[in-house]
């Protein structure tokens, strides 16, 4: 058999798996494979790529021989060469079964082509397979057989060609029970004035008297990760060789009549040619265009078949002469229509604290000022900053119960982040620096879950990077995706690009919130607000060759993130979304706290994001007779992130917090001292601390100090316990979120029935300070935004946190910036 010929890639997965297996080893295994194959230019592997490939070990079914042998086949290595490679290494349990496996396998090297000729044309149709010796040949048209010596050869002459070709052929290649099938083949006829009797040569350029080219290219657009097959096919008297280009430039290791790419991505973009040469002749190939990713209609007319089994109907639409579908719907008038969501809810991720990467600035100010203007548009927003792994995952699986049919579901994320094959990763805080995909979360896996929801309208808005992950092969599958034309993708930089930050002085804002947050509130179609964006974007000279957002959707109505809730619709729902977003955002209430003394002091509390809290204590009252006095706080329980160098501080800026000021908070005017709480998601017990007064008497040095332990329960999200597996495996996003083990004081929305909430809810409120279950169902407005506890009257006029502290557009435009490439995914 003619291992030359095969590619690995054509080996069965049950062939290569036992290969792997007898090369997983030191003494004589992968690392060995790869050093005896390295003389051939096109397999030699560096060093940082062979370290990639033994870090496969790590993980429980991960195989270094298996890696190395997807990497040879991605370069197109032949079995001759894998043979001779493990020969070197005197593998002989290897070769033999190689060997074996490879003599009981039919694979088809050439496969018969797609022709048009005229009448009395000549038609030759040629399939050519490796195997075991004596292989037989049959050919049928449809599901006749050709009989005669002239079908049973690899090569069928049809000739004069006749009105009575045309049709189907396909080739049978066998070898005892075992046979394999060709790829069918159309032979159609073409009218031509030039016909003559006698066997005449057929439609295809011809370049001396005996070389002609008998398949040419054709332009394809694929999707990145997908495989990628150019054929072209010769016939010449003498032999033929093959020499591909790709933008004019040669492919030294394309020298076949096929080209193949395992995998495409955005590099193999562009126009594809073959020259086609023998003994002084030569001829080159017509160029095929290759594009990544949809493209227009572009066609005058458009035909609509019917796909299915067995059905051969097509028909003209009736749309008008030289209009296509697209251009027609432009041309009618739009029917306004009002559309509603039943709820809107939205997910907003920032992490900025990596431990392995570099840390970003600016997640915190874009995540802070989405949440203040999609909390105007009556969104219910989960906000949260610096989150690992399994607190990503848990969220997403909260916010997941949120959602029901018809609503809106917004997901924001800023970080560090990649893409590959097509599918987008967030990056957790604890990822390890040679991060992979079972490191990450799936953004198209999260899409899946939310179809399953029937939710209205989809959007995504991902503020990071987009550029391949040099140490991720795995090529993530996720669930089909339905058929619902209520998708959006906004990208903040384009494919194989970075995200940027904007830092002055101490400020820092990612370039895409910077242009979004002046349209997002715009009563237009989601499509048409982030086109505008990407306008406003492409004018500004500081963005212009270094980020440019991207527009992905499928979204067919004009639906808009300012919409309406229709809340009289699944009422006992919404009621459930109401009551599960409200127990993620209650805050303790604002407590007086009476010492021996006779001073009464203040302890209130404010929210920054939904897993960030402010604890600001104050001097009510004092007796005549204390000269001075003051409280702090100390002795917080381990978990949650306390910066004790700026704790009890006396403005809100010097504790940490940025965004919250004084004018937030009820009496203003009245000094006091700030701790700020952070990563309440990792509160597995309720918040305990001790409040310390401190104060002293006239004519005393020693300062006198009074202890008063507090307990506030499980503020915020830390009543969702997001630091408790969902899933039953790890962090990986291939697996589904669907294998839920939902602890028992998160929420649940699918326990709620028509009777009513769940018991648990009930408990969780009036843990929280709610009276009634019954007044919990009717939350109102202000519910949507975790404000300070102590003040009714802020909660019922809401207004934005803070005025905003992120760059004009003035400012973008006039003022020179350093720009950090911060959001490097690796």
């Amino acid at each position: 058999m003619e291992e030359s010929k095969i590619s690995i890639s054509s080996l069965s997965e049950e062939v290569l798996s036992r290969l792997a297996k007898m090369l997983d080893n030191v003494t004589c295994g992968w690392r060995q494979l790869a050093t005896a194959v390295s003389d051939h230019p096109q397999l030699h592997y560096s060093e940082t790529e062979l370290t990639s490939c033994s870090l496969q070990v790590l993980s429980a079914t991960g195989s270094p021989g298996r890696t190395l042998l997807a990497w040879l086949a991605e370069r197109s290595c032949c079995v001759d060469v894998l043979l001779l490679g493990l020969n070197r290494l005197d593998h002989q349990e290897a070769v033999q079964y190689l060997k074996a496996s490879v003599a009981k396998r039919i694979s088809i090297t050439e496969q018969p082509q797609s022709q048009m000729a005229p009448v009395n044309g000549r038609v030759i149709l040629t399939c050519r397979a490796v195997g075991p010796p004596d292989l037989s040949y049959q050919w049928f048209r449809g599901k006749e057989e050709i009989l005669g010596e002239s079908g049973t050869t690899p090569t069928f002459d049809l000739c004069p060609f006749t009105t009575g070709h045309e049709g189907h052929y396909i080739c049978r290649v066998s070898h005892g029970e075992n046979f394999i099938f060709s790829q069918w083949a159309h032979i159609r006829l073409v009218q031509s004035a030039e016909s003559s009797p006698g066997c005449s040569g057929a439609l295809f350029p011809v370049s001396g008297s005996g070389l002609r080219i008998v398949h040419q290219p054709v332009s394809h657009t694929v999707s990145e990760g997908n495989f990628l097959l150019l054929k072209c096919t010769a016939e010449s008297n003498h032999p033929v060789q093959y020499e591909w280009y790709h933008n004019m430039m040669p492919l030294a290791q394309q020298q076949s009549s096929s080209l193949r790419i395992p995998c495409v991505t955005t590099e193999n973009r562009g126009q594809y040619k073959c020259r086609v040469f023998s003994v002084n002749q030569e001829a080159w190939s017509d160029t095929a265009t290759v594009n990544i990713g949809p493209t227009s209609v572009t066609e005058e007319h458009w035909v609509e078949v019917d796909r299915g089994p067995g059905s051969g109907k097509a028909h003209r639409s009736t749309l008008g002469p030289g209009m296509n579908p697209l251009q027609q719907e432009t041309r009618l008038k739009f029917t306004s229509k009002q559309y509603q969501a039943t709820d809107k809810v939205a997910l907003l991720i920032g992490n900025m604290n990596y431990l392995n990467m570099t840390q970003l600035c600016a997640p915190i100010a874009d995540v802070h000022e989405l949440t203040n203007l999609l909390r105007q548009m009556d969104f219910k927003v989960v906000s949260l900053l610096d989150l690992n792994c399994q607190e990503m995952h848990s969220a997403v699986t909260e916010f997941l119960l949120l959602l029901d049919k018809g609503v809106y579901g917004l997901l924001y994320f800023a970080g560090h982040g990649y893409e590959n094959y097509g599918n987008s990763f967030m990056v957790p805080i604890d990822a390890p620096a040679s991060f992979t995909s079972k490191h990450c979360l799936c953004v198209q896996n999260i899409l899946t879950k939310m179809q399953e929801k029937e939710t209205g309208l989809n959007v995504f808005l991902l503020d990071m990077c987009r550029k391949r992950n040099p140490n991720d092969h795995v090529i993530v599958e996720p669930a089909l995706l339905k058929v619902t034309a209520n998708i959006v993708f906004g990208y903040a930089t384009c494919v194989d690009a970075e995200a940027y930050e904007v830092k002055r002085e101490d400020e820092s804002n990612g370039i895409f919130i910077n242009f979004l947050k002046k349209r997002v509130c715009e009563d237009e179609k989601v499509t048409v607000m982030l086109d505008r964006v990407a306008e406003d974007m492409g004018r500004c000279a500081i963005t212009r060759g270094r980020q440019a957002l991207e527009l992905r959707s499928n979204l067919s109505e004009r639906r808009s993130l300012t919409d309406r809730i229709k809340s009289s619709e699944c009422s006992v729902s919404s009621s459930a979304r109401n009551l599960q977003w409200a127990v993620a955002h209650d805050l303790p209430k604002s407590r007086y706290l009476h010492f021996e003394c006779g001073v009464t002091a203040q302890l209130g509390f404010a929210a920054e994001f939904s897993n960030i809290m402010v604890i600001y204590t104050r001097i009510l009252q004092k007796p005549a007779d204390i000269v001075s006095c003051f409280v702090q706080l100390t002795d917080f329980p381990g978990g949650v992130d306390i910066d004790l160098k700026k704790s009890n501080q006396e403005t809100l800026l010097e504790a940490g917090s940025l965004l919250l000021t004084e004018k937030d908070l009820p009496s203003p005017d009245i000094p006091g001292l700030y701790t700020r709480i952070c990563s309440l998601q990792r509160l597995s017990s309720e918040l305990t601390f001790t409040v310390c007064l401190h104060y002293t008497y006239p004519h005393m040095d020693e300062e006198i100090l009074e202890r008063q332990s507090v307990t506030v329960g499980k503020p915020l999200v830390s009543k969702l316990n997001l630091h408790e597996p969902r899933l039953s495996i790890g962090c990986s996003p291939c697996h589904s979120l669907d294998s839920l083990n939902m602890p028992k004081c998160s929420s649940s929305f699918k326990t709620f029935t028509s009777v009513g909430p769940d018991p648990r809810w009930s408990f969780n409120l009036q843990s929280a300070g709610a009276s009634t279950t019954s007044e919990s169902l009717t939350l109102s407005r202000k519910t949507n935004t975790p404000v300070e506890s102590d003040c009714l009257e802020w909660c019922d006029n809401p207004k934005p946190l803070v005025e905003t502290k992120s760059l004009s557009q003035s400012q973008v435009d006039d003022i020179t910036y350093r720009f950090s490439d911060n959001f490097h995914s690796y």
